[in-house]
């Protein structure tokens, strides 16, 4: 749900983008700021695809990991267990091996203005075209942008998923992250 803050205007949380509507996430994600991708990195982040499919696919919960490689902040994907996928369920992580299975590899830079990439100025683009990803894996279709919903709140961040085909961008869902843990990387 949403508290006041002093200036009467509505602060959200997780609960409430996660329930909020397409219309409503646009509108909080052309508002948002970009996110230090420095503050990211080393911090793992509990996520929740709006899109009711992602249900029936079993990636409607999720983790996504920031780490520095050298000077560049990179990031993963952690599969959650499919199972209760509800909001105040716990995110359960599929563990292979005795470590987390870690699969959807991204690169994470501010957007780029010259670049096809460009629809929100305010955003982090996180690039899964990574060179960590499979050559055929379909992952490296995916571009998120990425924001911080509140400037004082660098724990709560909201994305917006596309699948890139060619020059054309087709919207696949929002998500919603919230910090959780330190990254395992």
């Amino acid at each position: 749900m949403s508290v006041k803050s002093k200036s009467s205007s509505p602060k959200l949380d997780y609960l409430a983008l996660a329930t909020g509507s397409n219309d409503f996430l646009d509108d909080v994600l052309a508002k948002g700021v970009m996110p230090d991708p420095k503050a990211l990195a080393g911090w793992e982040f509990r996520g929740f695809n709006t899109l009711d499919v992602t249900l029936l696919a079993g990636i409607r919960k999720f983790k996504k990991g920031f780490y520095l490689d050298g000077d560049v902040v990179r990031g993963y994907n952690v599969k959650i267990k499919p199972g209760k996928a509800g909001l105040l369920d716990p995110w359960v992580e599929t563990v292979k091996n005795g470590t987390s299975v870690k699969h959807g590899w991204y690169d994470v830079y501010p957007v780029r203005a010259e670049e096809t990439d460009n629809l929100y100025p305010n955003a982090l683009l996180l690039n899964y075209a990574s060179d960590k990803n499979p050559k055929f894996d379909p992952s490296r279709f995916l571009r998120d942008y990425l924001v911080q919903v509140d400037p004082d709140n660098p724990d709560l961040l909201l994305g917006k998923a596309y699948v890139a085909l060619g020059a054309k961008r087709l919207f696949v869902s929002f998500f919603i992250l919230q910090r959780a843990n330190p990254s395992t990387l």
